[in-house]
């Protein structure tokens, strides 16, 4: 039986995580292998509608509490990622842990702190951050654009966080690329951990 793993892709928006994130389950499946691919927030719950909500304007949270309800959405799939990992299945997720260190910091909350609330969720095995300027991610998506994707100062500061956060256990690649070039680079960094 093959090893579970969890990999998270991070980034701005129009970064490419979800393609990205498909492109890497579609071929881990012709592999094979087991895989389940997650998206966050995970409008589906009763946390993700709320989170929507606020992301669409039609709630107001304070910065801390918006959080809270990030982390608590992905507590909500806690159970079944650690599931996955032990029946071996490679679980891809568009955005995990250090997307609430990245958005909180961004927005004055301490690093530590939101790094602390998410300590019971599962460790990604790889975190690969798909970097690209807060310019380059505003120009893919000229309309329709969540209230957070429309305030370049704010994704500078996510930038600068995700850049911060980048250790052991991350590959950073340019986003800027052709999707096939960041999509063999991707391959290339999880391949030995298969």
């Amino acid at each position: 039986m093959h090893a579970g793993l969890l990999v998270a892709f991070e980034g701005l928006d129009q970064s490419g995580k979800q393609t990205q994130a498909e492109l890497l389950r579609d071929r881990l499946e012709a592999l094979g292998r087991q895989v389940a691919l997650l998206q966050f927030p995970d409008y589906t719950t009763p946390l993700g509608t709320e989170i929507g909500l606020a992301l669409r304007g039609e709630r107001s949270y304070a910065a801390d509490l918006l959080q809270l309800l990030y982390v608590a959405n992905r507590y909500e799939w806690r159970g079944e990622i650690e599931r996955l990992r032990a029946s071996g299945a490679v679980v891809v997720c568009d955005r995990y842990v250090a997307s609430s260190v990245a958005y909180g910091e961004a927005q004055g909350l301490d690093p530590s702190w939101l790094t602390d609330i998410q300590r019971h969720l599962p460790a990604p095995d790889l975190t690969l951050l798909l970097d690209m300027a807060p310019e380059v991610s505003a120009g893919r998506k000229a309309t329709g654009r969540d209230r957070f994707e429309q305030d370049l100062a704010l994704l500078a500061r996510v930038r600068t966080s995700y850049q911060r956060q980048v250790g052991p256990g991350w590959v950073r690649l340019d986003a800027n690329r052709d999707r096939d070039a960041v999509a063999a680079d991707v391959w290339q960094a999880l391949a030995s951990r298969l």
